[in-house]
């Protein structure tokens, strides 16, 4: 029975400074580094074999605090663009508080919870979702065999696009889900990689 092992960075700067991040990369906050410390405590009992990331600093960050403090720093990593987060396109930078006072707060509102509503010059979470899920399919789910423990460290967005499809959530159903930072969600996975059990590691 194959595991995936999903992590959200923990808290970077820019979400302490409630600012719209994407794909601009910034460092963890204090409590994020404390929050893949606490997350690093979890993984101890489990073996993982190999580790994806993005490629921004927040998840890669994340994954290696967390891997040392679970005293498993070995692990190979893979590190690939499609696992970044959603891209904000010329929201990333900006407060979330101006900019609803810019655009309005249902105009943010649907650029941050729909599916396809894509914001100014970026994408939709439908659009991270056909970015994710080819790359997923392609490189990660052929890994995911006998007892094989995968763990991917990335963003919202892109971790929002993977339990779609593990969950088999509707494009209204996964806009609703909140993705913690810096806790580990594992679901154990058949040899089709069909949804067997699902376990929120808080």
């Amino acid at each position: 029975m194959a595991q995936l092992i999903l992590l959200r960075h923990g808290q970077s700067q820019w979400n302490l400074q409630n600012r719209f991040t994407g794909w601009v990369d910034v460092d963890l906050s204090e409590k994020g580094i404390e929050e893949a410390q606490r997350a690093g405590a979890h993984l101890k009992a489990y073996a993982i074999d190999h580790l994806f990331t993005s490629v921004l600093m927040r998840a890669e960050k994340t994954a290696a605090i967390a891997l040392e403090a679970a005293g498993q720093s070995h692990v190979p990593k893979t590190r690939n663009e499609a696992l970044n987060e959603r891209h904000y396109g010329a929201l990333q930078g900006l407060d979330k508080d101006e900019t609803r006072e810019k655009y309005g707060k249902e105009q943010v509102h649907q650029w941050r919870r729909s599916f396809n509503i894509n914001p100014p010059e970026g994408e939709s979470l439908s659009d991270t979702c056909d970015r994710v899920l080819p790359y997923f399919q392609e490189n990660i789910m052929p890994m995911l065999t006998g007892d094989t423990t995968i763990l991917v460290a990335a963003h919202g967005n892109s971790l929002r696009a993977l339990i779609k499809d593990l969950e088999k959530l509707s494009s209204d159903e996964i806009v609703k889900v909140e993705v913690p930072t810096g806790v580990p969600i594992v679901y154990k996975l058949d040899a089709s990689c069909q949804l067997l059990d699902k376990k929120v590691l808080e």
